[in-house]
């Protein structure tokens, strides 16, 4: 730090430039509920960051610097804290868990879903996973074959909440062989819900229930529900003599009725919650996303088919783990997606004391928003950054210690936070996304049914595609495969 830094006066809040509002709600009428990231985006381009709008009288400051998000990042929970009103939101929908809760509440929650989530546990499960996505295969083929238009981001979800469920819970709700009520149903309506009250200038719901209100109220009473039924079926399975829980559930109900323990079944549930949203939104989203440019690109989804092809054999699904880890290009595609379209465009923090960043003065409990995408498309730390290049994530430029490889800045791309609190599903996700693209690309042509410029980004807490309609044609398996061919 030089001498000049070291004196140079704090800004304050009202020092940072703004767009311009109104008295009294801010600038909350120039940010539409499903597209405000976009304009949250658009003020940075036009403002610089740091900058700083207002949701009614509140002040949030908006941030860009990659390096920034990372040290706030390593630095909670004791430093910094999640978006204080979202942990408020989701204890009134029963759901705060691992993802939002604070203080010395959270180590105990992360290191049981960290051992669930742990690669020796998701190896040892593999075959489930496997079985479950030749489900999802076999209801593909179905409307491949009597050529129905294929709501992807709906099976996607059906997909990740049935994996979950059997991996996390020990039971697998098959929503993928039912129609009509199921459970994902239910849990979609939460997180744009969640979004909805956030972003809300003052609790209404506490005082008069708007017709959506009351559907929701609906839908969590059937989450909450079939939560307790699980949790009651899960303690039926447990033996007294049990030596070791068979999986979160269990290890979670053992920890709550553990002498001493102030675990709730309260606790438990807004786990089983929490986890249940989280691996049903965010990894169909980020496979849904990677649909979008497979779907239009035959050249890039025959040589995805033929790198998947490689590592199944004649099989329809990847059959072992070992396989698995060689489809890099499979994943590599939903990472390339995800850096164009975050499914996280921004995250959300304040902090815990009165801080300096980059020479502003933030009291505690500033409101702070550390947006995603403009790392992710800044030439400095990708090349050629508006193009959609799956093959830039398959190169190792440090290691092969090649200075004349383009860039390529892993630490921008941050869809999986990062710090103590970087997502504990992030291997679970990963290896998701590997068997089911490389399950579709090998037994299917799948083709957008919608022009591309129809499917639009909607920021309901994640950021999804507004629709992912495909028409699924059953593809050659006996088409032959070089074995020296290159996935790119």
């Amino acid at each position: 730090m030089t001498a000049a830094t070291a004196i140079a006066p704090a800004r304050e809040l009202h020092d940072l430039p703004s767009p311009r509002g109104l008295p009294l709600i801010g600038n909350l009428h120039q940010l539409p509920p499903a597209t405000h990231h976009l304009t949250l985006e658009r003020w940075a381009a036009e403002l610089g960051t740091p900058y700083v709008f207002r949701l009614g009288r509140t002040p949030v400051t908006v941030w860009s610097d990659i390096e920034l998000s990372h040290a706030v990042m390593r630095e909670r929970p004791h430093r910094y804290r999640r978006y204080e009103p979202i942990e408020s939101v989701l204890k009134e929908f029963g759901c705060n868990g691992l993802f939002s809760v604070e203080g010395a509440a959270w180590l105990p929650q992360r290191r049981l879903v960290m051992q669930a989530l742990s690669i020796p546990h998701i190896k040892a499960f593999y075959p489930t996973l496997a079985a479950i996505a030749d489900r999802l295969r076999r209801r593909w083929e179905a409307a491949a074959r009597d050529e129905r238009v294929v709501d992807m981001i709906g099976d996607l979800k059906r997909f990740t909440v049935d994996a979950t469920s059997a991996l996390a819970f020990g039971e697998d709700p098959n929503t993928l062989e039912k129609d009509g009520d199921v459970i994902q149903q239910h849990l979609a309506l939460l997180l744009p819900m969640l979004m909805s009250r956030v972003n809300a200038p003052f609790a209404y719901w506490r005082y008069l229930k708007m017709p959506r209100d009351r559907r929701f109220e609906h839908a969590m009473a059937e989450v909450h529900r079939y939560i307790r039924a699980l949790m009651a079926r899960a303690r039926e399975r447990m033996e007294p003599q049990q030596q070791e829980p068979r999986n979160l559930l269990e290890a979670m109900l053992a920890l709550r009725d553990a002498p001493g323990s102030d675990i709730t079944d309260d606790d438990v549930a807004a786990n089983v919650m929490t986890l249940l949203v989280a691996g049903e939104d965010t990894t169909a989203t980020s496979i849904a996303w990677a649909l979008l440019f497979l779907g239009a690109d035959d050249g890039l989804q025959s040589r995805i088919a033929a790198d998947a092809r490689r590592a199944l054999g004649d099989a329809p699904v990847c059959q072992s783990y070992d396989a698995m880890r060689e489809l890099d290009s499979c994943e590599a595609v939903c990472t390339e997606a995800s850096r164009l379209h975050p499914v996280a465009p921004y995250l959300s923090f304040e902090p815990l004391e009165d801080v300096r960043l980059l020479g502003v003065r933030l009291p505690a409990g500033t409101k702070m928003f550390m947006l995603n995408r403009p790392a992710m498309l800044d030439a400095r730390h990708f090349a050629d950054a508006a193009r959609y290049d799956p093959q830039r994530w398959l190169r190792d430029h440090r290691r092969d210690g090649n200075a004349n490889a383009p860039t390529h800045e892993t630490r921008a791309w941050l869809q999986f936070g990062a710090g103590p609190r970087v997502c504990p599903g992030r291997h679970l996700a990963s290896v998701e996304m590997r068997l089911v693209v490389s399950m579709l690309a090998a037994n299917f042509v799948a083709r957008l049914a919608t022009d591309p410029a129809n499917i639009h980004e909607v920021c309901a807490f994640t950021m999804v595609p507004s629709e992912m309609p495909m028409r699924l044609q059953l593809r050659d398996r006996r088409a032959e495969v070089r074995s020296d061919a290159r996935p790119y």
